[in-house]
C-alpha cells in the first residue's frame, strides 16, 4: 500500500529517487535546495560532496556509465547550473544518462530576473533530451519517473529539472511512481534475416562498436557472435571497453591516430556493420572514412534513435535496436560453412598486437609507452579515466581494456573530466584499482576534486603527465601556424606537493625506471596518490615532435 501521507517537496523528491533505485548522488550545496539537503539528512542515499559543479555533474556521468541507469547530481542556480553545463554537454555527446536537478527562484519571482535566476529550458534546450521545471509538489513522482525514462530510452542522455525553491518546501500527497526500466526496442526478424544474407555475401566484413545503452550481458553475446563468425571487431573513439583487448577477434580502436593499418582495413571492407554509434568526427577521421552520403562500403548501421539512421551514411541496412536488444538477437544468426574472411580476422588482429605491444621512442628521459605497456600488466582490470589532450593517446593506444565497465573517457573531448570521475568511480566500486590520467592543463581545470578523494578516503590513483603547456593547441599552432606560439605556455605546480597538502601521497617522476616503483608505493600507501609524470614538450604524441610537426608545416609554406 502507497504512503500518501503530506510531505515537503523535498521529501518528495528524495523519496522518488529511493524509488527508482539511487544509492549515491553528487552535489555541490546550495541555498536553493535546502529542503532537498534536509530530505537527504534522514535518507539511505549516499551523498558525495564536490568542490566544483563541473566536477559533480562528471561524477554523475561516471555513476551512468558504470550502472547504466542515470547517475544523479544537485546543483544551485545560475552560477551552479551553468558550471553543471559542462556535464550535460558532455552526457549528450557520451550517450550517457544522467539527471541534473538545479535549484530555481520561488515560482512568485519568476520572470523578474531575480537574483541568480535563469530560463533553463532556454539554456539546456540544445544539448538536454528533456528540460522542464516542476511547477506543483504533488506532480514530482510523475516528473522524476518520466525523467529516468527519458533518460534512459532509446538512445540515453541527459534530462535536467530546475526546483523552484517553494516547491520544495510545499506540503503535498503524492503516491510514489513506480521503478522504471528502459523498454527495450528488439530488430525485426526480415532485418536480421537481411543482415545473415549481407554477412554470408561478403569477403571483407568489418564490425564496428559504440555507443551508449550497452550492458555486460550484451557485450558477452556480442563476442560469441564475433567467434562464431569470426569476425574483426573495431571500436570507435573511447568505446574501446565494449571487447575484451585481449581477444583474437578485437582489431583496435578507431578514433585519433588510429592504427594506419585498421583504417586501411575499414576503408577496404565490403561490408560495416555499425552497432550503437554515430561515426561521428573522431571515429570518421574527420568525416572522411566513409563517403557521404552513400558509404562505398555496404553499411549496416544499428542504432537505438531512428533519427540517426541514415542522418549522415545512407545505410543498406538501418535497424534501429538497443544494444542488448540487438545483440540478443545475434544468437539466431548462422554463420556461413565457410567463412571468407577468417585470414583477414587473423591479420587484424596481429596487426593490433603490433601496434600496442611494443612503444615507439619518444624524446626525453620518460617513456610513456613503456609506462603504459608495465602498468596495463600490473592493473589489467582497473578502471581508467581520462580527460582531454595529447597524454590521452598513449592510453588510448596501448592500453587493452579487459572489461566492460573499465573505461571512462568523455567522446566530447572534455578536459578535466579524469579526476571526477575517478572519484565517482571508486566511490561506487571500492573494491576497484581507480586509475585517472590528467594532462598538467587538464588536471587543474578539475583537480580540486582530488579533495573530494581525500574526503572520502577515496585511493584513486592520478598520473599527471607534465609537459608544461596546452599540448594538443600548440600541436595544432604548429601544424597551421609554425613557429609562431601563442597562449600554450603553462607553468604549472608541483603536483605532488600539492597531493600532499590536501592529504594525499604524492612523488615526482622524472625517468621511466621510476614510474614502477612509485606507483607500488602509491598503491601501497593506501590514499588518494598523484605521480606528477615530466614528459620532454617535444613529446607530443607516440608517432612525432613538435620539431618534426613545425618542419613540415614550413616545408609546405616553402613548396
Amino acid at each position: 500500500m502507497h504512503d500518501t501521507n503530506a510531505r515537503t517537496g523535498g521529501q518528495i523528491l528524495v523519496d522518488q529517487l529511493a524509488a527508482q533505485g539511487v544509492e549515491h548522488v553528487f552535489c555541490v550545496p546550495g541555498e536553493s535546495y535546502l529542503a532537498v539537503l534536509d530530505a537527504l539528512h534522514d535518507s539511505s542515499l549516499e551523498v558525495t560532496v564536490c568542490r566544483q559543479e563541473a566536477g559533480a555533474a562528471m561524477m554523475a556521468i561516471a555513476a551512468g556509465r558504470l550502472t547504466g541507469r542515470p547517475g544523479v547530481c544537485f546543483v544551485t542556480r545560475g552560477p551552479g547550473a551553468t558550471n553543471a553545463a559542462h556535464g550535460v554537454h558532455i552526457a549528450e555527446h557520451d550517450s550517457t544518462p544522467m539527471i541534473l536537478f538545479i535549484g530555481q527562484v520561488e515560482r512568485g519571482m519568476l520572470g523578474r530576473g531575480a537574483f541568480q535566476e535563469m530560463d533553463y529550458r532556454a539554456f539546456f534546450g540544445s544539448t538536454a533530451k528533456w528540460v522542464t521545471e516542476i511547477e506543483d509538489a504533488a506532480r514530482i513522482p510523475e516528473i522524476v519517473q518520466r525523467a529516468f525514462h527519458v533518460a534512459m530510452q532509446g538512445r540515453p542522455g541527459p534530462v535536467v529539472i530546475a526546483l523552484p525553491e517553494d516547491v520544495l518546501t510545499d506540503m503535498a500527497g503524492a503516491v510514489d511512481a513506480a521503478r522504471v526500466e528502459p523498454a527495450p526496442i528488439w530488430p525485426g526478424p526480415t532485418q536480421m534475416a537481411e543482415l545473415q544474407k549481407m554477412l554470408w555475401a561478403a569477403e571483407r566484413p568489418i564490425v564496428i562498436l559504440g555507443g551508449g545503452g550497452w550492458s555486460e550481458r550484451a557485450c558477452a553475446a556480442l563476442q560469441r557472435f564475433a567467434e562464431r563468425f569470426d569476425l574483426p571487431m573495431a571500436t570507435s573513439f573511447r568505446r574501446a571497453t565494449l571487447f575484451d583487448g585481449a581477444h583474437q577477434n578485437y582489431a583496435g580502436e578507431i578514433g585519433i591516430g588510429p592504427n594506419p593499418k585498421l583504417k586501411a582495413r575499414i576503408d577496404e571492407a565490403d561490408l560495416v556493420v555499425l552497432l550503437g554509434g554515430r561515426m561521428s568526427e573522431m571515429s570518421s577521421q574527420s568525416y572522411t572514412l566513409f563517403a557521404i552520403p552513400t558509404p562505398r562500403q555496404k553499411l549496416v548501421h544499428v542504432h537505438a534513435d531512428a533519427q540517426e539512421i541514415g542522418r549522415i551514411y545512407h545505410p543498406s541496412l538501418g535497424i534501429v535496436a538497443t544494444p542488448p536488444a540487438f545483440c540478443a538477437a545475434l544468437e539466431g544468426l548462422q554463420p556461413p560453412n565457410a567463412i571468407a574472411w577468417s585470414a583477414r580476422t587473423k591479420e587484424a588482429r596481429a596487426d593490433y598486437v603490433a601496434w600496442t605491444e611494443k612503444a615507439p621512442t619518444i624524446p626525453g628521459r620518460v617513456q610513456l609507452g613503456e609506462i603504459m605497456v608495465w602498468l596495463r600488466s600490473y592493473a589489467p582490470d582497473a578502471i581508467i579515466t581520462n580527460g582531454a589532450g595529447n597524454y590521452a593517446t598513449w592510453p588510448g593506444r596501448f592500453w587493452r581494456y579487459r572489461r566492460f565497465d573499465s573505461q571512462i573517457a568523455p567522446t566530447s573531448g572534455s578536459m578535466g573530466f579524469g579526476v571526477p570521475t575517478a572519484v565517482a568511480a571508486k566511490r561506487l566500486l571500492p573494491e576497484r584499482m581507480v586509475i585517472a590520467f590528467a594532462g598538467d592543463g587538464c588536471f587543474l581545470m578539475n583537480g580540486q576534486e582530488f579533495a573530494t578523494a581525500v574526503q572520502y578516503d577515496l585511493p584513486i590513483i592520478v598520473i599527471v603527465i607534465d609537459n608544461a603547456m596546452y599540448g594538443t593547441i600548440r600541436m595544432h599552432q604548429e601544424r597551421d601556424y609554425p613557429g609562431r606560439v601563442s597562449a600554450t605556455e603553462l607553468q604549472n605546480p608541483d603536483f605532488a606537493a600539492y597531493a600532499r597538502a590536501f592529504g594525499g601521497h604524492g612523488e615526482r617522476v622524472e625517468e621511466t625506471a621510476d614510474f614502477a616503483p612509485a606507483f607500488e608505493r602509491a598503491v601501497a600507501s593506501g590514499r588518494p596518490a598523484i605521480l606528477h609524470v615530466k614528459i620532454d614538450p617535444e613529446a607530443i604524441t607516440p608517432m612525432t615532435t613538435l620539431s618534426a610537426i613545425r618542419a613540415k608545416a614550413l616545408a609546405q609554406q616553402k613548396a
